[in-house]
């Protein structure tokens, strides 16, 4: 019965992983098509960037569509809406004939793909208990980090060999595998809620009781800051080692490989800390490492001592803390919500990539020719994330002094 219990968690993480996999894959792999786009679509890899851009917003504002759906539907229904919207949009990126249109479509392909994310963090929070939430957002990241692993290898073969628009084929059999992934082996997690209402001012106003939380407030500001700086990579990577270090599109692969290489063993090495040290502990001490870093890059650019090899290191050092950042972070913003898991995953997913689409538009902003733009940005992340933490440290205790005097003040009168 162990051995039953331990495979069906084993199938449940690894579909869990894959639905948190959908961005990233979607991302990752082309990449390294960027040129290629933009030589078939006649325009520049500035403008294929915006295709980027536009999948940062879709996942942004999809998080916050499909929040109050899990909650009201269930969790599986709200899944094969938003997939079958991911197949129909890839279909229509895949016979793009212009930049434009790409970047519409890519906007919708994220719309429909963000259900997994939400879904798969509720799921956990539903199926988990609280205290071992972080580990399990450190395996999923396992089955997340294997993405940028492979797929940016997967996407530069298919776009040398048989096409950029191939890779949009790619996704959609990735999708078509998870779906039937949920539909055999995902059980249902929470029963849909009639009662839950759909009406906008009543959405809103479940919202705003989730980010008054300042538990929640905290972490997801400070896991969505720090984490910008692993888009801000991505999205200025192709330019900055395919332009200015002028490697191939098979190498970027292989280097955008190596340095995710460094974001899985971290998260795995985080769970083994997390039986020592508690979620709060890593993450002052990895946006402290990473901070240094940050700054050590951003000192490169402007110095003039940019090159291949030591930027790839930095990066990977870099990259190498938000193993220890993200699932913390993660943990500890949806801990306090036994109950509206969804709207709270939802919430804390807008954020993160709202400004993850943020950093990434200031990449592309602030262009130029060198590796400024991407550096910058990266080593602003982190500083501006290590910010909001002591801050909002101070008011987190604050708030808990006054809660703290409250209950006793309740108490004192009730025994009079």
């Amino acid at each position: 019965m162990h051995q039953k219990t331990r495979k069906n968690q084993f199938y449940l993480i690894l579909i869990l992983g894959s639905l948190t996999s959908i961005g990233p894959l979607s991302i990752d792999m082309y990449l390294p098509a960027f040129p290629s786009i933009a030589n078939n679509l006649h325009t520049t890899i500035a403008n294929v960037m915006l295709s980027l851009s536009s999948f940062f917003v879709g996942i942004s504002f999809g998080q916050l569509l499909y929040g109050p759906l899990l909650e009201r539907y269930g969790r599986k229904t709200p899944l094969y809406f938003g997939l079958g919207l991911y197949m129909i949009s890839s279909i229509a990126c895949a016979t793009a004939m212009s930049v434009e249109t790409l970047i519409i479509f890519r906007f919708f392909q994220a719309l429909g793909g963000c259900v997994g994310m939400v879904a798969s963090r509720a799921m956990v929070r539903d199926l988990f208990e609280v205290k071992d939430n972080a580990k399990v957002f450190s395996t999923l990241m396992l089955v997340v980090a294997v993405s940028p692993i492979i797929a940016p290898t997967l996407g530069g073969f298919i776009s040398t060999f048989l096409g950029w628009r191939y890779i949009f084929g790619m996704l959609i059999i990735v999708i078509l595998l998870i779906v039937l992934g949920i539909y055999f082996l995902l059980p249902e997690s929470k029963k849909p809620d009639p009662n839950f209402s759909l009406k906008p001012k009543s959405i809103l106003k479940g919202f705003a009781v989730i980010i008054k939380q300042p538990q929640f407030a905290v972490y997801t500001f400070t896991g969505a800051i720090a984490y910008a700086g692993l888009y801000a990579y991505i999205s200025g990577s192709p330019y900055v080692f395919m332009e200015v270090f002028k490697v191939t599109e098979q190498h970027y692969g292989w280097i955008f490989a190596i340095v995710a290489a460094g974001l899985i063993s971290a998260s795995q090495f985080n769970s083994r800390l997390l039986k020592k040290h508690s979620s709060e502990q890593i993450i002052k001490v990895a946006l402290t490492v990473q901070g240094i870093i940050g700054i050590m890059l951003l000192s490169t650019s402007v110095f003039g001592f940019s090159e291949l090899y030591s930027t790839i290191v930095l990066v990977f050092l870099y990259l190498c803390c938000q193993g220890f950042l993200f699932p913390n972070a993660s943990a500890l913003s949806m801990a306090p919500f036994a109950t509206n898991a969804g709207n709270a995953s939802a919430l804390m997913g807008f954020i993160q990539m709202s400004v993850g689409a943020f950093m990434s538009a200031m990449v592309s902003l602030l262009h130029d020719d060198s590796t400024l733009s991407m550096t910058g940005v990266m080593c602003f992340c982190t500083l501006g994330a290590s910010t909001i933490l002591y801050f909002g440290r101070k008011i987190m205790v604050k708030a808990a002094s006054v809660k703290l005097v409250e209950e006793e003040e309740i108490e004192m009168i009730n025994t009079l």
